[in-house]
């Protein structure tokens, strides 16, 4: 059997001290594998250091493009968000990510592969799932899970086998970011009293520092993807690159969530995630132009179990298949163009546009041109009615 394990490896404290305790406790060799799904991390630097701390081999691969593609967009198309809150940024590079440290691992021969989750969190069932799904024959280890460490005793750890981490006993932030946000908690974040303080926010300027005129954004949508900003065609990478920037200069897409994890338990989670939440609420605009009352209502459902099938790591699994080929049918005519207006921390939705549109100037209009039939209305009223006049008639309770 192989005595090789391909650890997804970002860096931070957990996974760094996870290469050590692995040779360590298993007596394998380490590949750090890293997948690059934006953000801000030096990749030179974190691929030197991965076989600095004793890693074998250090691989790194730029999945950018295929997380915008084939995760964050038809995301978008299902309107899913966790909890009616939480745009689900880490929970759409997991499924990602490992799928493709199980590319490696079988190219590598490997017998197993490892992440730096916790027992307490969600990431590690959404690896682990994946896992199962794409090659159960791998083993998974999870060392983080395993050492029973606290974070302090990690830290403590990391320094005697000198192994450089980016965080400190001081400022013990928990930090995973991608293009479609970033999610921060652990130190003075979890006691959810406490205002999150300052250095959390990367991505967004505060509501005081933000302009204090506001900004316009101009979204070009076709079929339910975001093909523009501001009239310019650009690629999915770039648009949400470029959406990020604009909105995060006007403070807008800061997030303090209670949110309930698949493990049981509630946590405070911080996410920034500028482009994301613009882009949501114009995609939702759009569709509530162009898709009928029965759509709309019956797609809700849809995006709010679809949501659930991501966070809860089940992006491999047949009902979200099944669920994607429905979003996919509504899509057919969501497109036009939204216009929104951001402001110190805050925006609206202040223009919207389509040639599929079923809004009609003239069936809405009170002015002259009006074409709805008023005289109708009566008759309508009856009917809608009916079943429930006969049943107050033929069924009324005592008031005593």
């Amino acid at each position: 059997m192989s005595d090789k394990v391909v650890l997804a490896y970002s860096g931070g404290l957990d996974t760094s001290v996870a290469i050590k305790w692995l040779e360590e406790k298993y007596g394998m060799d380490v590949i750090a594998f890293t997948v690059d799904v934006g953000g801000d991390r030096d990749l030179d630097f974190t691929q030197k250091k991965a076989a600095g701390v004793g890693a074998i081999k250090a691989v790194v691969a730029d999945a950018k493009e295929e997380l915008v593609r084939e995760y964050i967009f038809p995301a978008l198309q299902a309107g899913a968000v966790y909890q009616g809150t939480y745009s689900l940024a880490t929970a759409l590079s997991r499924p990602l990510m490992a799928k493709l440290q199980v590319e490696v691992a079988l190219r590598e021969g490997a017998a197993a592969i490892a992440h730096g989750c916790t027992g307490k969190g969600n990431d590690q069932v959404r690896f682990e799932v994946a896992a199962a799904a794409l090659a159960p024959q791998l083993k998974v280890i999870a060392p983080a899970r395993e050492w029973g460490m606290s974070r302090e005793e990690t830290i403590a750890y990391a320094k005697k086998h000198e192994i450089p981490i980016p965080i400190t006993s001081a400022s013990p932030y928990s930090i995973d970011e991608n293009l479609w946000g970033r999610s921060i908690e652990c130190g003075v974040l979890e006691d959810p009293w406490v205002e999150p303080p300052d250095d959390v926010f990367q991505w967004t300027n505060s509501p005081e520092r933000a302009p204090d005129q506001p900004g316009y954004i101009e979204l070009g949508f076709e079929q339910g993807l975001p093909v523009s900003v501001n009239g310019e065609v650009l690629t999915g990478l770039d648009l949400v690159n470029q959406v990020n920037e604009i909105a995060g200069r006007h403070g807008v897409g800061r997030v303090d969530h209670i949110e309930d994890r698949l493990v049981g338990i509630k946590s405070r989670e911080i996410y920034e995630a500028p482009a994301a939440t613009v882009m949501l609420a114009a995609h939702q605009a759009l569709e509530a132009m162009t898709l009928s009352r029965g759509q709309l209502r019956f797609k809700r459902m849809v995006a709010d179990e679809y949501a659930g099938l991501i966070y809860d790591g089940l992006w491999f699994s047949s009902h979200r298949n099944d669920l994607a080929a429905y979003v996919k049918s509504t899509q057919e005519y969501v497109t036009g163009s939204v216009r929104l207006k951001l402001h110190k921390g805050g925006f609206q939705i202040v223009g919207r546009k389509s040639p599929y549109s079923l809004y009609r100037h003239d069936l809405a209009t009170y002015e002259k041109g009006d074409l709805f039939d008023q005289s109708a209305a009566p008759g309508f009223i009856q009917l809608w009615g009916l079943s429930t006049k006969v049943q107050s008639r033929i069924q009324t309770r005592n008031s005593a």
